[in-house]
C-alpha cells in the first residue's frame, strides 16, 4: 500500500500560508458550490412560484441545522482523529479510523432519516410557523429527510479527505452535484411544475451523486484512507477518540441550532414580509460566513497535523496566519455585500418589501462578521488540538443562554423590532469571540491532543 499520494498535504513542513492557502482554495470554493444547494432551491421558489413557498424554504433552516449539526459534529471528531494519527504517520491507525468513520455514518443515516421525518411537524409548531406555511415548508422537511443519507456520507467522505489535506477532490465533486441539482430545479420546477417538491427531490438527489462519488474515491484510494466494506466496523479505541472530540462539537451545533427555531420564532412573529426579508439576509449570511469557515477548517487539519509530532510553535503560527486571512477575506465581502446590498437581495426575491427589508438587514448586521472570524478559527484550532469541551460550553453560553436572554429582554421590555431582535445574533458572536480567545491563549495545547 501506498500510504502518501501527491494529493495528500502534508502541514508539518513546508510554508504554512502557501499549506493553508492551497487547503482552503479549493475548501471555499466547494462550500460556495454546497450552499448552492439551498440557495438554487431558494432562488428558484422565490422566482418561480409563491411567497409562502418562498418563505417555506428560507425558514427551514434551524430545523435541518439541528439534526444536520448532530452529524457534522461527529463528523468533525473523526477528522480530527484521521489527523492527528496521519501527521503523527499512525497508519494503521488511520485505516481503523476511517473504517469505524464509515461504520458510524451508515448507523447515525438510518437514525437521522427516521428522527428527522417524525420530529417536522413538532418542530415547525415550535417554530410558530404561520399556517399558510406549514404544508410547504413540511413537504420540503420530509423529502429532506428521506434523502438525508447522501449528505451525510459525502460529509464524512469529505471530512476524511481533508484531514489527509486533500481538500480538491471533495471540492470537484461538489461542483458535479451543484451543477445537476440546479438543472434539476429549472426541470422539476418550470417543467414538470412540482414546487417545493421538486427542489427537495432535486436537492437530494444531488447530494446522492456528490456521496457516491467520495464512496468510489475512498473504496478505490490506494493511500491510508482506503476503504474495504470487509473491514467495516466499529473499533472500540477509535470511537472513543472520535466521540471525545465529537459528541462536545455535536452538542453545540445541534444546541444552537435548537435555539435558532427560538430565534426564528422572534422573526416569524413580524409577519411575512420579514419572514421572507430574513430568508434572503440569511442566504447572504451563509455566503458570508464561508471564507472564515474555509480557512477555520484549514486551521483545524493545521493544528492536528502539527500536533500530532508535537510542534506546538508551528501549529500556533498557522493559527494566528490563518486568523489574519479570515479577517482579510471577511472584510471584502462584507464591504461589496453592504455596497451592492439591494442588488444581491433582488437576485433572490425581487419583491419591494422583501427587498427592503433584506438591505436593512444586511447593512445593520454585515459589518459584525469580522467579531465570528475570531471565535470560528481559534475553536476550529482547540478542536484540531483535541479539545472540543470547552469551546462547545463558550459557544453554548454565547449563542444559546445569553442569545436568548438577550432576546427575551428586547422583545418584552426594549424594543420588540426587526433590527434590536435582529443584533441579538453579533451579540453572541461578541461574547462567544472574546471567551474563546482568552482559553485559547491560556491552553496548553500539548496536553489536549490525542495521540501519543
Amino acid at each position: 500500500m501506498t500510504i502518501t499520494k501527491k494529493r495528500d498535504i502534508d502541514m508539518t513542513e513546508g510554508n504554512i500560508i502557501k499549506h493553508l492557502i492551497i487547503f482552503s482554495i479549493p475548501l471555499l470554493v466547494g462550500n460556495v458550490f454546497q450552499q448552492l444547494y439551498n440557495t438554487v432551491d431558494t432562488w428558484v421558489v422565490g422566482n418561480f412560484t409563491t411567497n409562502e413557498a418562498y418563505s417555506a424554504v428560507g425558514s427551514v433552516g434551524p430545523v435541518i441545522n439541528m439534526l444536520i449539526g448532530i452529524f457534522l459534529g461527529l463528523s468533525s471528531g473523526a477528522g480530527v482523529v484521521v489527523s492527528q494519527f496521519y501527521g503523527a504517520k499512525q497508519f494503521d491507525k488511520v485505516q481503523k479510523a476511517v473504517h469505524t468513520c464509515v461504520t458510524l455514518t451508515l448507523i447515525m443515516a438510518v437514525i437521522f432519516t427516521v428522527l428527522g421525518i417524525l420530529m417536522t411537524p413538532f418542530m415547525l409548531t415550535l417554530m410558530k410557523m404561520p399556517e399558510e406555511v406549514i404544508p410547504e415548508a413540511k413537504t420540503y422537511l420530509t423529502i429532506y429527510f428521506a434523502g438525508v443519507i447522501g449528505l451525510m456520507i459525502y460529509n464524512m467522505g469529505a471530512g476524511i479527505l481533508r484531514a489527509i489535506g486533500d481538500s480538491k477532490r471533495p471540492f470537484f465533486y461538489l461542483v458535479v452535484s451543484a451543477v445537476i441539482n440546479t438543472v434539476l430545479d429549472l426541470v422539476f420546477v418550470l417543467v414538470l411544475k412540482m414546487g417545493v417538491a421538486g427542489v427537495a427531490y432535486a436537492t437530494i438527489i444531488a447530494q446522492g451523486i456528490s456521496a457516491i462519488l467520495v464512496m468510489i474515491t475512498l473504496v478505490h484510494s490506494d493511500s491510508c484512507i482506503k476503504v474495504s466494506f470487509r473491514e467495516l466496523g466499529i473499533s472500540k479505541e477509535q470511537i472513543k477518540l472520535i466521540m471525545k472530540i465529537g459528541i462536545p462539537a455535536a452538542l453545540q451545533m445541534a444546541i444552537t441550532s435548537f435555539s435558532n427555531v427560538f430565534v426564528q420564532s422572534y422573526i416569524n412573529y413580524f409577519g411575512q414580509n420579514i419572514m421572507a426579508g430574513w430568508t434572503t439576509y440569511a442566504k447572504l449570511d451563509q455566503f458570508m460566513f464561508l471564507p472564515m469557515q474555509s480557512i477555520s477548517l484549514a486551521a483545524t487539519t493545521f493544528m492536528g497535523q502539527n500536533l500530532g509530532i508535537g510542534n506546538v510553535e508551528r501549529a500556533k503560527k498557522g493559527v494566528r496566519m490563518a486568523s489574519a486571512m479570515s479577517l482579510i477575506c471577511t472584510a471584502v465581502i462584507m464591504l461589496i455585500l453592504v455596497a451592492f446590498a439591494p442588488y444581491a437581495a433582488a437576485f433572490f426575491n425581487d419583491k419591494p418589501e422583501v427587498i427592503e427589508y433584506s438591505t436593512l438587514l444586511i447593512r445593520w448586521i454585515s459589518p459584525f462578521y469580522l467579531l465570528c472570524c475570531f471565535n470560528q478559527v481559534y475553536s476550529a484550532a482547540l478542536r484540531g488540538a483535541g479539545n472540543s469541551k470547552v469551546p462547545m460550553l463558550i459557544m453554548i453560553l454565547s449563542f444559546v443562554v445569553f442569545r436568548q436572554i438577550y432576546l427575551y429582554i428586547m422583545a418584552n421590555f426594549i424594543a420588540n423590532e426587526i433590527i434590536p431582535i435582529a443584533l441579538g445574533y453579533p451579540a453572541g458572536w461578541a461574547v462567544c469571540s472574546l471567551a474563546t480567545m482568552i482559553y485559547y491563549k491560556r491552553t496548553d495545547l500539548l496536553k489536549t491532543k490525542i495521540v501519543s
